[in-house]
């Protein structure tokens, strides 16, 4: 089970992006109203979606009052609500590398505008089919190792483990990421992430070089508000590269 970590560097890329707190607040804003939307419910035990979303937020620390707020507004109890639509836009990066980009909307045009100047300035290919080189995982980080903390995640049906020196992955289908987070919860282990990703099947070596030109690629396209998610079969942290 152990090996090569597959979730570092998305790790990586997020406590990177930490300083940006009010874009990385919006962004969940925005899950969490379209969830609730497109859920039909806010409450977290009868909408999957919503669950997901609450569960990456907790992940970045967003405040419970902003999130009351989302919800509150999405079920149309508040003003500034929005309706947002969920947009994926699959292509080729710089050096060739697989991308897929979500994106939450509320102007179709204006996102595949933005997203389209990213791929063409930064020497990619927003064209082709990479869906399928991508599967579908929860994730769950655990800030303790050991044989008690795997124990339970394979009690719990974990799919996979991956140990860091101070951290513990487990890798769950996508349908039992709840169930084995808070079956870890109760046995102890309180997640630092637990959430839904796309996780590449296998990876694509990289010199340093043309892992620099992915990185700021990959950086762009975050940067946009529309863009919540950014998947790459790029191995960054191979190419002795970190995401900042």
């Amino acid at each position: 089970m152990a090996g090569h970590n597959k979730w570092s560097q998305i790790k990586r890329k997020k406590a990177a992006n930490d300083n940006q707190r009010g874009k990385i607040i919006s962004k969940h804003i925005r899950a969490i109203q379209t969830a609730v939307r497109e859920g039909g419910s806010g409450d977290p035990d009868l909408n999957v979606a919503l669950r997901n979303a609450l569960a990456a937020a907790k992940s970045d620390n967003v405040a419970a009052d902003n999130i009351d707020r989302a919800i509150e507004r999405a079920l149309g109890g508040g003003d500034g609500a929005t309706s947002y639509e969920t947009v994926v836009y699959e292509g080729y990066g710089p050096a060739g590398v697989a991308v897929m980009v979500e994106a939450l909307t509320d102007n179709r045009n204006r996102t595949v505008g933005e997203v389209r100047h990213v791929f063409s300035k930064r020497g990619g290919n927003l064209s082709g089919s990479v869906a399928w080189q991508f599967e579908s995982k929860g994730v769950i980080v655990v800030p303790t190792t050991g044989d008690e903390v795997a124990e339970a995640a394979i009690e719990a049906g974990a799919e996979d483990i991956e140990f860091d020196e101070d951290a513990t992955t487990v890798y769950t289908a996508p349908t039992e990421l709840f169930a084995v987070a808070e079956t870890l919860q109760r046995a102890g282990f309180e997640p630092s992430v637990s959430q839904l990703t796309k996780l590449p099947q296998t990876l694509t070596e990289l010199p340093a070089s043309d892992a620099d030109k992915v990185v700021a690629f990959i950086e762009a396209l975050e940067d946009l508000d529309d863009v919540q998610n950014v998947y790459t079969n790029a191995d960054l942290e191979n190419a002795g590269t970190v995401v900042s």
